[in-house]
């Protein structure tokens, strides 16, 4: 098992062919890709991946290709969560024998439970596997949050060995830093303020946007956490701004982020790219234009 490195975590896309199922060459040839743009670590089957879309026989199926295509040249992070600890339990356990790092585990979503049962959520997933947990705080997908003191409660017992904070707020990196002292891994979740999380000391960036531009991303962290140069962040970060105005500021709900990242990818060069599962679908001609025109004018940094 290796250990997580500090770093670029690419919430990677699943690859589909067009009749839905895993397109093993077009997955592998962007698992390369990611890998070559500098990626320290790949996270499969998170909700960049779909998981949501996919049976547990098929979650189980794309953990176990990525990990051997992969072949330990990085850790790898299995997204393993589903609202039922015994379905969670099982697929962290696959990940497990199948040589995955870590496993990704998502609070438990739709029934929302309160915050005591979710924590024995974790406790449980613990008993039955040594993998380390990363619990993944995310109240837009799940209705509700861990609190930085619970979070630290669990890291103590030894039922988590991190979280990724995806609220977007870094004072919840702030928070979990602090209140858990040393040895917790600290994961930013969100896509629009990671340079502010390097600062706040973020161990990685685990979302979507290194997923699509991981040249840029592992860019900002060497200058953010590794050079700790507030400027050249600044400087770095103005220049992706443009994509990051309109994939946040204009738009809402449609189109999809999903759908967004499957057409960024084809702009690259993954032609094989395909679209998000049903019910999402392709962007309309509109659309792609305004993704064209502002990938030519962040080009020179991707």
């Amino acid at each position: 098992m290796k250990e997580l490195k500090r770093g670029i975590m690419p919430a990677c896309m699943t690859i589909w062919n067009a009749d839905e199922t895993l397109n093993k060459k077009g997955m592998e040839r962007y698992l390369r890709w990611v890998i070559d743009k500098g990626a320290n670590n790949i996270s499969v089957c998170g909700s960049t991946g779909e998981n949501i879309a996919m049976t547990i026989p098929e979650q189980k199926e794309v953990i176990e290709f990525c990990v051997k295509t992969i072949a330990g040249e990085v850790p790898v992070i299995a997204g393993t969560g589903h609202y039922s600890t015994k379905q969670t339990i099982d697929v962290t356990k696959f990940a497990a024998d199948c040589g995955a790092d870590a496993a990704l585990v998502i609070l438990p979503f739709y029934l929302a439970p309160h915050n005591r049962a979710a924590m024995n959520h974790y406790r449980e997933i613990h008993k039955h596997t040594d993998l380390p947990l990363i619990c993944y705080n995310n109240p837009n997908f799940a209705g509700y949050e861990l609190s930085a003191i619970e979070i630290a409660g669990l890291y103590h017992e030894g039922a988590i060995a991190g979280v990724k904070a995806a609220q977007g707020d870094v004072n919840r990196v702030h928070d979990a830093k602090d209140t858990a002292e040393e040895g917790l891994w600290v994961l930013y979740g969100n896509d629009y303020d990671p340079m502010e999380a390097f600062f706040a000391g973020a161990d990685g960036w685990l979302s979507g946007l290194p997923g699509i531009f991981p040249k840029f991303c592992m860019d900002l962290f060497q200058v953010c956490a590794v050079e700790k140069n507030v400027d050249a962040g600044r400087a770095l970060w103005k220049q992706i701004k443009p994509f990051i105005d309109y994939f946040y500021t204009y738009y809402t709900r449609d189109p999809h982020w999903q759908e967004i990242f499957k057409y960024v990818l084809k702009c690259q060069g993954l032609e094989d790219a395909g679209l998000p599962r049903l019910p999402l679908g392709d962007l309309s001609a509109e659309e792609k234009r305004k993704i064209d025109k502002i990938l030519q004018e962040i080009a020179p940094i991707l």
